[in-house]
C-alpha cells in the first residue's frame, strides 16, 4: 500500500527537528542536511536514520574539542604527547606523515613561523586540540581514513596536524589545528559547530563502509556528560578534588529532551497510521526505543495499542 504524503510530511517536519536541528538557525553555518533531494527522497533518508538509531543501534562518533594551546609551550607540548615524543607517525594537512624524536619540536617551529607569530605564551588560544573516536572493534585505519577527511572538509585552510592511537580500547584520532587560517581567519568552534562536526565524520566513516550515526544525546534519549580530558588526567593521577558528575542538568537539557520527546511521538503517531507494513513496524521500534531509553514519566503511549488496530495476525507473528 502507498505510504501517502502525509506520512512523508510528517517524517519532514519531525525527522528535521531529531537529526538536523542547525537547519533552522541561519546565523550559523547549516548542518549536513537533504538539500537537492525530493521529498520522497528526503523522507526515504530519515526513515534510514530512524532505523539506524532505534532498530540497529548504530555506533555513535564521538567529536570533542579536548582544549586548546595558549602559546607555543602548550601547543608543543601537546604535539610530544599525542605522538608519543614522536614515536608514532604525525600526518599534516598536505598528507606528508612524520616521525621521530625531533618531529614535535620542527612541526613546532613551523608553526610558530607560518602566519603570525605564535609567542611561547599568549592570551589567547592559538591551536584546537580535537579527538575524534569511534568504540572498540572498529577498524582504526578507517577512522583514520574518516577523520582525515573530516579535516580536509572542516579544517580547510588552516595548519594541522593528526596521529591515530589504536593502542587504547577504541580507536580514535588527536587533531591539532593552528588556530588562525592561512588567510588570518580564526576558527572558533561553537555548539553547531560541534554538531556538524560529528556529521561529518559519521558521514566520511560510512563512505568507507563502516556504520556510524551523529544524533545528539537528547534524539538518542542519553543524558551522559562526558569529562574533559584534563578531568580524566587529574583523575588518573588523583588530583581531581571535585567528582566528575556524568548527568546532566539545566533547563537546556530537559527543554532539549522534551522537544525529542515530541518529535519521536509525532513520527511513530504517523508511522503506525502508515498503510505500508514496515512502516508500522519502524513505529514499534520507536516504542520500544522509547522503553528502553526514557523514564516511565516520558515514554511514549498509545502508539503500541494503535500499531496492534492496524497490524494483521501475520504481521504481529513477524
Amino acid at each position: 500500500m502507498s505510504q501517502g504524503p502525509n506520512i512523508d510530511g510528517v517524517l519532514l517536519q519531525w525527522g528535521d527537528r531529531l537529526f538536523y536541528p542547525g537547519n533552522r538557525i541561519v546565523r550559523t553555518r547549516p548542518q549536513p542536511k537533504l538539500g537537492g533531494l525530493s521529498a520522497h527522497q528526503r523522507a526515504a533518508a530519515i526513515r534510514e536514520r530512524i532505523e539506524a538509531t532505534v532498530v540497529r543501534r548504530a555506533p555513535q562518533v564521538m567529536v570533542k574539542v579536548t582544549g586548546g594551546g595558549r602559546g607555543m609551550k602548550a601547543i608543543a607540548a601537546h604535539l610530544r604527547y599525542i605522538s608519543k615524543n614522536g614515536r608514532l607517525d604525525i600526518e599534516d594537512e598536505r598528507g606528508e606523515t612524520m616521525r621521530g624524536k625531533d618531529s614535535p619540536r620542527e612541526l613546532a617551529d613551523d608553526w610558530r613561523f607560518g602566519g603570525s607569530l605564535i609567542e611561547d605564551v599568549s592570551d589567547r588560544r592559538e591551536a584546537f586540540n580535537i579527538m575524534l573516536s569511534m568504540p572498540r572493534g572498529t577498524d582504526p585505519l578507517s577512522v583514520q581514513w574518516a577523520a582525515r577527511e573530516f579535516a580536509k572538509a572542516e579544517l580547510a585552510d588552516h595548519k594541522f596536524v593528526m596521529v591515530l592511537h589504536d593502542h587504547q580500547a577504541n580507536p580514535h584520532v588527536h587533531i591539532s589545528v593552528r588556530a588562525e587560517s592561512k588567510h588570518g581567519k580564526r576558527l572558533n568552534p561553537r555548539k553547531t559547530d560541534l554538531h556538524r562536526w560529528r556529521e561529518t565524520f559519521a558521514e566520511k566513516l560510512r563512505e568507507r563502509g563502516v556504520e556510524a550515526e551523529a544524533t545528539r544525546q537528547a534524539t538518542r534519549g542519553a543524558s551522559r556528560n562526558h569529562p574533559q580530558l584534563w578531568q580524566v588526567k587529574a583523575a588518573e593521577q588523583g588530583r581531581l578534588l571535585k567528582p566528575h558528575s556524568s548527568q546532566q542538568r539545566g533547563a537546556a537539557v530537559s527543554a532539549s529532551r522534551t522537544e525529542a520527546r515530541r518529535a519521536w511521538q509525532g513520527i511513530a503517531e504517523a508511522l503506525a497510521k502508515s498503510g505500508d507494513v514496515g512502516d508500522r513496524k519502524l513505529a514499534q521500534a520507536i516504542d520500544r526505543f522509547s522503553r528502553d531509553t526514557a523514564p516511565s514519566s516520558e515514554r511514549l503511549v498509545g502508539t503500541e495499542h494503535a500499531q496492534d488496530r492496524l497490524l494483521g495476525p501475520g504481521d504481529r507473528s513477524r
